[in-house]
């Protein structure tokens, strides 16, 4: 994606037309199974969109995995963030990718090596910008993910929308990048369809109803879909469940587990005892069948090797695990969820408006 974008800009007609300058806008969290069953709520969104209009997210189906992934142009495996909470073997602690950078001292620029969207435009000549939340401006996963771009803060997404318009057509040759995150949290506290979703997925329709300027391309997409965990398809993990011996660290996230093993148990044993015990419920699979099987992409560095669980657990259907001897239990109130590999957290759209549009 990181790559077309260039090469409109550039006048070449790829994947997308050449385009006077670039929006690119993501959807946090909506994913093209949810819009396309609730568009009704999204009229302008799904106006003239069809089956064929679909990306696929990464694995894992996070925030942090696929938004570095499509705002870098490489695999979780190259850019190294490889899941929502992951071990720094230096602290022996799990850091939270999107907002854990600051309190253990990680440097966002080795942490994530790989050059940004905004970088590579940014030696070409190109103008970069992203418009976004003021809370986001000076985070870590920002100074990972958005380097090279200037960053513009606005309250509403309608308010994001227009200055990412506006900045388009006063800045000729630019790429801009807009997020819009509510439709995601309200996903996660309500759920998929909620009263608080449909209003969420309403005001993001109203917002990218403008008609974008002239010559200007729009490519409308998001980083993962989501699913419903309801309370009765938590498996919550007490003290004395053989699926916790042997675990040091319970990481990732309730529906893509990385786990990560005590220095003198046994991976393999880990492995066995969540199969056995977690039956149809989950895909269990040690860091090598994982990275064997390209999960992470094609190629996997030494330092996201090293961020890869020991052991990973896969949900199945709308299933989630949890820690029940964790002191924070706070995610178990979580409804709507995201990270394995269903349908509904995979596909995401891919609307082309403006100067791209069909």
């Amino acid at each position: 994606m990181a790559g077309d974008l260039i090469a409109s800009l550039q006048g070449s007609d790829g994947a997308l037309r050449p385009a006077r300058s670039v929006v690119l806008i993501v959807l946090d969290g909506l994913g093209a199974i949810q819009l396309r069953g609730h568009a009704g709520h999204a009229r302008h969104l799904t106006s003239g969109v069809g089956k064929k209009d679909v990306a696929y997210s990464v694995f894992p189906t996070t925030t942090a995995a696929a938004l570095t992934s499509a705002l870098t142009g490489v695999e979780p495996g190259i850019h190294g963030l490889v899941g929502y909470n992951v071990l720094d073997h230096e602290s022996d602690v799990l850091v939270n990718q999107l907002s854990g950078w600051d309190g253990h001292g990680i440097d966002p620029t080795t942490w994530q090596p790989e050059p940004t969207v905004f970088e590579q435009a940014g030696d070409l000549g190109i103008a970069s910008f992203a418009v976004g939340i003021a809370a986001y401006a000076n985070s870590g996963f920002t100074r990972a993910t958005l380097r090279g771009a200037s960053f513009v803060s606005a309250q509403t997404p309608a308010e994001r929308v227009a200055i990412a318009y506006q900045l388009a057509a006063d800045q000729p040759g630019s790429l801009v990048y807009c997020y819009l995150p509510e439709v995601d949290k309200a996903g996660h506290r309500h759920g998929v369809a909620s009263e608080g979703w449909l209003h969420a997925l309403e005001e993001l329709d109203a917002a990218v109803s403008v008609t974008p300027p002239r010559g200007v391309g729009v490519l409308i997409t998001a980083d993962h879909g989501m699913i419903d965990v309801p309370a009765h398809r938590h498996t919550v993990l007490d003290g004395g469940d053989a699926r916790l011996d042997g675990v040091r660290h319970f990481g990732g996230e309730p529906r893509m587990l990385h786990l990560y093993v005590e220095a003198d148990a046994l991976p393999d044993a880990v492995v066995q005892a969540w199969r056995r015990e977690s039956g149809r419920d989950a895909d269990v699979l040690s860091r090598e069948e994982a990275i064997g099987a390209g999960l992470f992409g094609h190629r996997v560095t030494e330092e996201a090797r090293a961020r890869i669980g020991d052991v990973l657990v896969l949900a199945r259907g709308n299933r989630a695990f949890y820690d029940g001897t964790a002191a924070d239990q706070r995610g178990r109130g979580m409804v709507g969820q995201h990270g394995a590999l269903t349908p509904e957290e995979r596909q995401v759209p891919y609307i082309r408006r403006g100067a791209f549009a069909a």
